[in-house]
């Protein structure tokens, strides 16, 4: 990751100069994504961060409020990039159910390319504190708001359900449910390849193709 797994010896100042806070926060998340992924997100301390940044832990709150903001910070980061993906794909002209199945590709393809980040985000804990009781039904009026980004990137595949029944096909359950269901199948297999990276398993293409088609006709069976 580029870095030391030593603390800095010398403390940097508390603060920026004016316009260059943003730089010190790039630094904590910086720092904070390399130790989640070193000593995982449960064992990583404010302290530990504001070490490898070389700042106090005084200084580091002028921040952030705590590891859940620095946390969520780097979801909605991620999110931020998978977001522009669906987005590119919404504005092709294709039939839903085609949609459906590019917007589910592109999701596992993006996991795959972004380990780390897939797995801060759903393999090293539990939801940081703001989001736990809203997840992906987050209010997205304000993109600000922490967490916000995420539930957006879900709202894409339920939208897309909710094209589908426009379309005139009969959804089993509502769409938020139908999105729930294809997001799980697809987790499910980003989760195992990138855990078990040396394992035998299939063709990669081939799986991915068919985690998707096992997706959309698992939930819908005659799209």
């Amino acid at each position: 990751m580029g870095f030391s797994s030593k603390a800095a010896a010398t403390k940097t100042p508390s603060r920026k100069a004016r316009g260059e806070g943003h730089t010190r926060r790039d630094e904590i998340l910086a720092a904070a994504k390399a130790l989640f992924l070193e000593e995982g997100v449960r064992a990583t301390t404010i302290r530990r961060i504001a070490e490898r940044v070389g700042v106090s832990a005084p200084a580091l709150y002028l921040y952030f409020k705590d590891k859940d903001a620095i946390l969520i910070e780097l979801c909605d980061r991620i999110f931020a990039r998978l977001l522009t993906r669906l987005e590119e794909i919404e504005r092709e002209p294709l039939p839903a159910g085609q949609r459906l199945r590019r917007m589910g590709e592109a999701y596992i393809r993006f996991g795959l390319e972004h380990p780390d980040e897939y797995r801060i985000t759903f393999l090293e804990a539990t939801a940081p504190e703001p989001v736990r009781f809203t997840g992906h039904r987050t209010d997205t009026s304000d993109l600000s708001r922490p967490g916000a980004k995420g539930a957006l990137v879900f709202s894409k595949i339920v939208q897309v359900y909710e094209a589908v029944a426009k379309e005139g096909t009969r959804l089993p359950y509502p769409p938020v449910t139908c999105a729930e269901l294809s997001f799980l199948a697809c987790h499910g297999l980003v989760a195992a390849l990138i855990a078990e990276p040396d394992f035998p398993w299939s063709d990669r293409e081939t799986l991915i193709r068919g985690m998707v088609e096992a997706s959309v006709r698992g939930v819908v069976p005659t799209l």
